[in-house]
C-alpha cells in the first residue's frame, strides 16, 4: 500500500528563466525548419549569457540549398524569441545581443540508422528510455504539485505581458508543497515564488502585494489558510535576470517539462529535437498512452515506460505500473497499449500528427497538463483512444 499522508513539492520555471529562454530559441529553430519540411532533421541546442546567444547542433533538409538559405534565419528567430519574452535589459536585449550560428548539417552516420530504406523501417533516433504518466489528483490527469506551479506563473506572465503588472520582470520560478491526506491534494503547506522586477525599490513584501491575488486565484479553493508558509523573493531584490544574471542552456529543466519527479524520467531533453528523436515523440506517446488508460478508468495513476534501440524501428520492451490503483492487470494494459498504437517512430509521428511546426509554444510551462489545440498542438494529451482500450482488454 502506498502512502496516502504526506507532503511533495515541485518547481517551475517561467519562460525567462536563462534555461527556458534557449528551450524556447531550439524549438523556435525546429519550428522553422519543419515549417519549410515535414521530415526536416533538427537536434538544435542553444547557450545564452550576457549579451550572448550560441546555437549549435546539427540540421537536414532534403534541398540543401534550402538549408543553407535557412541558416541565415536563425539569427533572426533568436532575436524573436527573446523580444516575445521581455528581455530589454542593457546586458540582454533582443537588439543588441550577439548570436552566433554553429549549426551544421546531419551526421550522415547518424542519418544512416534513422532513415528507411527498401529493406527496413525507419529506426529510433537513438537508443534510450521514455516514460509517461497520469494521475486523478487534477481535471488535466497531472500531479498537482507541478500543474499548479506551472499555472501561477502562466498567470503572472499573462499579466506581466498584458500591461497589467509592468513592474514584473520575465524571469520567474515558483515551487509549492502540496499536503496530501488519503492520498488526495488538499492544501499547501508553501509557497516558493521567486520573480524578476523592474523597480529597483521593491522590497519583498512588495512583490508578494503584486503577486498573492494572482497566486490565490489560480489555486484550488481551501488550499491556503493561515499555517501556509510564504517565501516571496526570499533573497530580497532581482533586478538582474534571465541570462545576464545566469547562464542558460537547452535541456536543462527535463523535470520540469514533466511530472515535476512525482514520476520517473528517462534522461533524454525535448527541445530542439525532431520528432524522429525518441527521447521527445515516445515520450510524448507514453504520456499519451498513460493518459488514456486512466482517463478509461482503468487506474487511477499509471505509469507507461518504453524503449527503443538506435536504428531499431519498434520498442524493446512496453512496461505499465498502475500502482496498485488498476481496475485492469498491469500485463493487461502493456499488451493493449502495443495493440492500439503503432509504437514505431514513424507510427507515433503519424498518430500523434508530430511533424507539424508546433513545439515552440511548448518550451515554457511543462510538455504536459496542457489543452489539445486545433492545429495539432499538444495532441499527445488528446482521450480519444479509451474507447479502444477498453475493447484490447
Amino acid at each position: 500500500m502506498s502512502r496516502q499522508n504526506y507532503t511533495f513539492t515541485s518547481e517551475s520555471v517561467s519562460e525567462g528563466h536563462p534555461d527556458k529562454v534557449c528551450d524556447r530559441i531550439s524549438d523556435a529553430v525546429l519550428d522553422a525548419f519543419l515549417n519549410e519540411e515535414p521530415e526536416a532533421r533538427v537536434a538544435c541546442e542553444t547557450f545564452a549569457t550576457t549579451d550572448r546567444v550560441v546555437i549549435g547542433g546539427e540540421v537536414g533538409l532534403s534541398d540543401q540549398d534550402k538549408l543553407h538559405d535557412y541558416m541565415g534565419r536563425i539569427d533572426e528567430i533568436a532575436r524573436a524569441c527573446i523580444k516575445d519574452i521581455g528581455y530589454e535589459q542593457d546586458k540582454f536585449h533582443h537588439e543588441t545581443v550577439e548570436v552566433t550560428n554553429l549549426l551544421h548539417e546531419q551526421s550522415a552516420h547518424i542519418a544512416q540508422g534513422v532513415d528507411a530504406s527498401d529493406n527496413k523501417d525507419e529506426g529510433a533516433g537513438d537508443q534510450g528510455i521514455m516514460f509517461g504518466y497520469a494521475t486523478t489528483e487534477t481535471p488535466a490527469l497531472m500531479p498537482a504539485p507541478i500543474q499548479y506551479s506551472h499555472a501561477i506563473l502562466r498567470r503572472l506572465a499573462e499579466v506581466r505581458k498584458n500591461g497589467s503588472e509592468p513592474a514584473l520582470g520575465p524571469d520567474a520560478k515558483s515551487q509549492l508543497s502540496v499536503i496530501y491526506r488519503d492520498g488526495k491534494p488538499v492544501g499547501v503547506s508553501s509557497i516558493v515564488l521567486s520573480t524578476q522586477h523592474l523597480d529597483e525599490a521593491l522590497s519583498s513584501d512588495d512583490i508578494r502585494a503584486i503577486v498573492e491575488p494572482y497566486i490565490r486565484e489560480t489555486l484550488p479553493d481551501g488550499w491556503l489558510n493561515n499555517e501556509t508558509e510564504w517565501h516571496v523573493n526570499p533573497t530580497g531584490k532581482f533586478v538582474i535576470g534571465g541570462p545576464d544574471g545566469d547562464a542558460g542552456l537547452t535541456g536543462r529543466k527535463i523535470i520540469v517539462d514533466t511530472y515535476g519527479g512525482a514520476a520517473p524520467h528517462g534522461g533524454g531533453a525535448f527541445s530542439g529535437k525532431d520528432p524522429t528523436k525518441v527521447d521527445r515523440s515516445a515520450a510524448y506517446a507514453a504520456r499519451y498512452l498513460a493518459k488514456n488508460v486512466v482517463a478509461a478508468g482503468m487506474a487511477d495513476r499509471c505509469t507507461i515506460q518504453l524503449s527503443y534501440a538506435i536504428g531499431v524501428s519498434k520498442p524493446l520492451s512496453i512496461y505499465a505500473d498502475t500502482h496498485g490503483t488498476g481496475q485492469i492487470a498491469d500485463a493487461q494494459i502493456e499488451k493493449a497499449v502495443g495493440q492500439v498504437m503503432d509504437l514505431t517512430p514513424r507510427g507515433i509521428r503519424e498518430h500523434l500528427q508530430l511533424n507539424k511546426p508546433i513545439y515552440q509554444r511548448t518550451a515554457a510551462y511543462g510538455h504536459f497538463g496542457r489543452q489539445p489545440d486545433a492545429d495539432g498542438g499538444f495532441s499527445w494529451e488528446r482521450t480519444d483512444l479509451t474507447d479502444a482500450l477498453k475493447a484490447a482488454v
